[in-house]
């Protein structure tokens, strides 16, 4: 199992496969996040430490699942001309729930609404908010999955990216989902950047490839953009306060 050790090559896609493995998770860290923030403060931490919980529990079956992901690549049918399979429906359906959730969630946003749950709907919330990251944990996991089996062939290595990635997510998920909660216009600009990836996973499933890279360099300079006024706006503050 461990026979690549001595081999430099698998070292390198192992480095590769982790970073990538980062990067397909930075999707997940944020819709977690977002859904997370309508909990109680006491058990947002038991929520988001369940939902990272679940999509390393994804991931893992899903790799030992090898031969199953495999076959999610038959096409079963076909519609107007194009080969639909089971990977392209798990894809399209996460897609367009992960861009009707994003486009509700912007909605409420900016209506103000409030979303914390009230005492008597505190399990029924918490419950409903474990089955919506279960859910896009699955489409995400898939995808990264997939990943990992185009870019690698010792399930090790894969196991070995997968926990490092996961482990990444649950050190860092903390810091963003406070600092998305934080800042407004973040948030907004998260929303839409899962409006993207719908899109995008939905574009993947119909067989229109769109690469992630121009989606999360957008995501970057935006955010860059938003980060750069914010500092403006602390500075005049300071300004107008020394005054």
């Amino acid at each position: 199992m461990f026979e690549w050790v001595t081999d430099v090559n698998a070292w390198i896609a192992l480095a590769a496969l982790i970073g990538l493995e980062i990067v397909l998770g930075i999707d997940n860290i944020i819709f977690i996040s977002i859904l997370v923030a309508k909990l109680p403060e006491a058990q947002r931490e038991k929520a988001r430490k369940l939902g990272i919980g679940l999509a390393l529990l994804s991931r893992l079956l899903l790799l030992m699942s090898i031969a199953w992901i495999v076959q999610l690549t038959t096409p079963l049918f076909t519609v107007l001309n194009e080969e639909i399979s089971g990977r392209d429906l798990v894809l399209i359906i996460g897609g367009l729930f992960l861009l009707a959730k994003s486009t509700l969630e912007i909605h409420n946003a900016l209506d103000g609404e409030d979303h914390s749950p009230q005492d008597g709907k505190v399990k029924v919330g918490f419950i409903a908010v474990l089955v919506q990251i279960a859910l896009l944990d699955v489409v995400f996991s898939l995808d990264s999955v997939i990943t990992a089996v185009g870019l690698v062939e010792h399930i090790s290595i894969m196991v070995i990216a997968v926990l490092i990635s996961v482990l990444v997510m649950l050190l860092t998920a903390k810091a963003i989902s406070d600092f998305v909660d934080s800042n407004p216009a973040i948030k907004i600009l998260a929303l839409s950047f899962l409006m993207l990836i719908g899109i995008t996973l939905t574009g993947e499933g119909l067989d229109m490839h769109v690469p992630k890279g121009y989606i999360y360099f957008a995501m970057f300079f935006s955010v860059s953009v938003e980060l750069m006024n914010m500092r403006i706006r602390k500075l005049k503050a300071k300004k107008s306060y020394s005054i």
